[in-house]
């Protein structure tokens, strides 16, 4: 790595740096000064709390054993294998981290706070009697007003946990362990992307940074990192079907998309990220025109359940946008937090991040000159980059996207294989993320 090479990446993670600097220090006098951003400890939705609890000998054993072991152990692994030890041990630094605030704090009542899924359990005795009757709870001032995330979502998300609590899994306790568990498996699903897209050796690089990601803060336990995995096995599936592992995967594909859409409004996003893939895989679909019929074909599954069952995603949205600007979100300061999210995003995909996106640019600008697996890699990264920005953009995002952008976040961590000098770069990532959680209760 040349001298400049070596600038321009420390620049990026400065630049990193300065933004979140720069978030904090306005955003706390605007809070002080005007009380309209409503978090407690701006950009984030958190609350100064020097703490350490059970998990934190093991989070920092697992970020320790990362740093050292981890870039050398994922170049060696039998891929098999290592799919298996990323998952393994994001579990064990997701656990870890959520522990270090206890049991009940950060895994049994995160999902039973006034504002949360398991709230309104009871309310889901006849679903398709709920669904029905969904979109005429939204607005606040109407009867039986859904509490802030559920009228925040389509219903799916409301009814994963209605289906836990009916196959015995109920409690917050089941369902902080159901999203730290199918959480941690979007690493994985990223990993299985990257290589088959770009390839083996990118991914192995990646792997590291996918694990130890700040990003597993919000992960556990949140039903955001539910979502990111659903939305990442979608790609995954897509990418798999587009490089010719089976057709099938294609209708899998689809299925997920499908049901990720019904999961979070904002995850209609993940079209960009798809639509890069069949793009990535355009000679494949040339051939076997069939995929892209297979993928819409199972993308119509959840939208055709739900909508028989009564419930209507497009009035969902309209309705939601109205309780959106009833509450909170229509005093928050767009002009800050247009920016101030994106110092939300450095927090949880870390500097390292930062300095990978500068070289995943510098690998389309010079597209013709990179390696064709580097410059496949950096157009998926940069579709899930646009698709952030939109989000960002639509101003339906103003707070709380260090968990709401867990998703997008995903595939922004990929962007590390590009960097040299890995256990320097992750020595960072897993510093911020002891830091966040240890320093700091993040709540939603």
């Amino acid at each position: 790595m040349n001298r400049r090479t070596r600038y321009a990446d420390l620049s990026a993670a400065s630049a990193a740096v300065l933004l979140v600097l720069a978030a904090v220090v306005v955003g706390r006098h605007i809070q002080d000064t005007f009380r309209t951003l409503f978090v407690h400890w701006p950009p984030l939705f958190a609350d100064w709390d020097p703490h350490a609890g059970p998990g934190t000998p093991g989070a920092v054993l697992v970020a320790a054993a990362v740093v050292v072991h981890g870039p050398s152990v994922a170049a060696r692994l039998p891929w098999r294998r290592l799919l298996l030890a990323a998952w393994s041990t994001t579990l064990a630094w997701t656990w870890s981290l959520a522990l270090a605030d206890g049991w009940e704090r950060g895994v049994a009542g995160r999902l039973t706070a006034p504002n949360e899924y398991l709230r309104v359990i009871g309310r889901f005795h006849d679903i398709p009697a709920a669904l029905h009757d969904f979109t005429h709870h939204i607005v606040s001032g109407t009867p039986g007003v859904w509490p802030a995330h559920i009228a925040g979502h389509p219903p799916a998300a409301t009814v994963t946990f209605v289906l836990l609590d009916r196959i015995g899994l109920g409690g917050g306790g089941w369902a902080g362990a159901w999203c730290i568990t199918v959480g941690s498996t979007a690493c994985v699903a990223v990993l299985v992307t990257v290589r088959a897209l770009a390839d083996e050796t990118l991914a192995r690089r990646a792997a590291p940074f996918l694990v130890a990601a700040p990003a597993a803060v919000w992960v556990g336990a949140s039903a955001d990192g539910y979502f990111a995995a659903v939305a990442a096995w979608s790609v995954a599936l897509s990418a798999l079907a587009v490089t010719g592992r089976s057709l099938p995967w294609a209708a899998g594909g689809g299925l997920l998309f499908g049901l990720t859409c019904y999961l979070s409004y904002g995850l209609v996003l993940f079209a960009l990220i798809v639509a890069t893939v069949l793009v990535l895989g355009r000679h494949r679909v040339r051939e076997r025109p069939v995929l892209p019929v297979l993928f819409l074909a199972g993308a119509a599954v959840v939208p055709v359940v739900f909508t028989l069952a009564g419930f209507d995603w497009w009035e969902g949205y309209r309705l939601l946008v109205t309780r959106y600007y009833q509450g909170v979100g229509g005093i928050r300061p767009y002009g800050y937090w247009v920016w101030a999210n994106l110092a939300c995003t450095v927090l949880i995909t870390g500097v390292a991040t930062a300095a990978g996106l500068r070289r995943a640019g510098a690998a389309l600008v010079r597209h013709r000159d990179a390696p064709p697996p580097a410059a496949r890699l950096a157009l998926l990264v940069t579709a899930a980059l646009l698709a952030l920005l939109a989000a960002d953009l639509s101003g339906m995002s103003k707070a709380e996207t260090e968990r709401i952008w867990l998703p997008f976040a995903m595939w922004l961590l990929a962007a590390c294989a590009f960097l040299p000098r890995p256990r320097a770069w992750l020595t960072a990532q897993v510093t911020l993320a002891l830091l966040l959680n240890h320093l700091l209760f993040t709540g939603w």
